[in-house]
């Protein structure tokens, strides 16, 4: 029999065009995991921000999913930084949407949406998972920026929940190190679209290296152009390569002429242009398409909990370069399924791929392995049953009975 199951992902709508302003690995995971769990006949609601008013209150996927999007007083973009604010109104709107006496299991993803469901699960007595997607603590010391107020939420949180997943055994540890008496946690890791596939992969001249997310510093996207400007000026190499560009906000990059268009990218290409390409947003089938003709990807994230990206890119049998920081170091197995560097390291990062490029041979033989890793590892059927099994596991701790499929 199936579920009601209640997802709230305050600032990350699963509908979201990927690689737009707060539309990465959190929408994603949020959306292929309720596909899913409506797979194995559950029904999932989400609730999200209503960040653009031109989208729909409800909208509908899959055969039992639906978005809930909650204006909040802020039917806008707001920045995930400025909605610690909005979340009393979200908490009282979300309750006049929906019954909460009707859902069976309720899943919170990030901290904002965790203060919400600390106050959800205790009104409602609803059994309460909760997934951090990246942690305060984490942030702080790959960036060195402190965050007082969402570190505190975190640990309240993560000691309060029925149970916790974390994604790679990284965050588990981190979570044990830094929470006093945390809620039991599961490790399960995130699962790639069935459109990431290595059935197609080839690699053809000029050899390409693509970066696939945000436009934004922490990312590593100016130190991957700075690593791909010291590689292609060396004058050592015997072949052509190029760098695809894909994500960016319609402000950083003009997809139908390539090119960058903020100031700071323009600078940071100068000298390269004719080789690096900006690519804008793409949907999964575009993105899995340029990862099979990748000689490798590029994730030189200055911290990551998990690293969608890579586990994606691995599906595809490309190989991956990564920064050797947070769930990185479990997703990318170094040598085996890729190569990792450290992060913010330009020259590290452009011998990496400097390698790569005089040897595809060896690129072939890691993206064979990631290919095979991927499928066994990052396989939404196979992660939506224990996650289902978690749920059926939490629910003793509720009135509720919670029934697995």
């Amino acid at each position: 029999m199936g579920k009601n199951i209640c997802f709230i992902s305050d600032h990350g709508d699963p509908l979201a065009p990927l690689g737009t302003s707060q539309a990465g690995g959190q929408n994603n995971y949020v959306k292929q995991l309720a596909l899913a769990l409506d797979a194995r006949g559950h029904s999932v609601d989400i609730f999200t921000h209503w960040n653009d008013a031109e989208s729909p209150q409800y909208e509908t996927f899959g055969n039992r999913c639906r978005v809930v999007r909650v204006g909040a007083g802020k039917k806008k973009f707001v920045d995930k930084t400025e909605m610690f604010h909005l979340l009393p109104d979200f908490f009282t709107e979300m309750k006049k949407l929906e019954n909460f006496s009707d859902y069976d299991i309720l899943h919170t993803h990030y901290w904002l949406s965790g203060l919400l469901g600390a106050k959800m699960s205790k009104e409602f007595t609803i059994p309460w998972i909760h997934t951090s997607h990246s942690l305060a603590i984490a942030k702080q010391r790959a960036t060195g920026i402190k965050q007082p107020q969402r570190l505190k939420a975190e640990r309240m949180i993560l000691s309060s929940a029925d149970a916790v997943i974390a994604t790679t055994l990284d965050e588990k540890a981190l979570i044990k190190a830094t929470v006093k008496h945390p809620s039991p946690i599961r490790v399960l890791p995130i699962g790639v679209s069935p459109v990431f596939t290595p059935d197609t992969h080839s690699i053809h001249s000029p050899l390409t290296f693509t970066f696939a997310g945000r436009l934004e510093k922490t990312k590593g996207i100016y130190t991957l152009l700075r690593a791909f400007k010291l590689l292609s000026l060396s004058g050592l190499l015997e072949v052509p390569i190029r760098l695809r560009i894909i994500g960016g906000e319609p402000d950083q990059v003009d997809p139908h002429t390539k090119r960058a268009l903020s100031e700071e990218l323009q600078m940071a290409v100068k000298g390269i242009e004719n080789h690096v390409e900006f690519l804008g947003c793409l949907p999964p089938e575009q993105l899995a398409s340029h990862f099979n003709s990748s000689l490798a990807v590029i994730v030189p994230s200055y911290y990551e909990s998990f690293g969608m990206v890579a586990a994606e890119a691995q599906a595809c049998g490309s190989p991956v370069i990564a920064s050797n920081v947070g769930g990185l170091g479990d997703i990318v197995i170094n040598k085996e399924t890729g190569l990792q560097v450290k992060p913010n390291n330009t020259s590290e990062l452009a011998s990496a791929m400097g390698l790569l490029t005089k040897r595809p041979d060896i690129a072939a033989q890691l993206g064979k392995k990631a290919a095979q890793f991927a499928q066994q590892n990052f396989n939404w059927k196979v992660i939506a049953k224990k996650v289902d099994k978690l749920y059926e596991g939490v629910s003793h701790t509720v009135q509720k009975p919670y029934v697995s499929n």
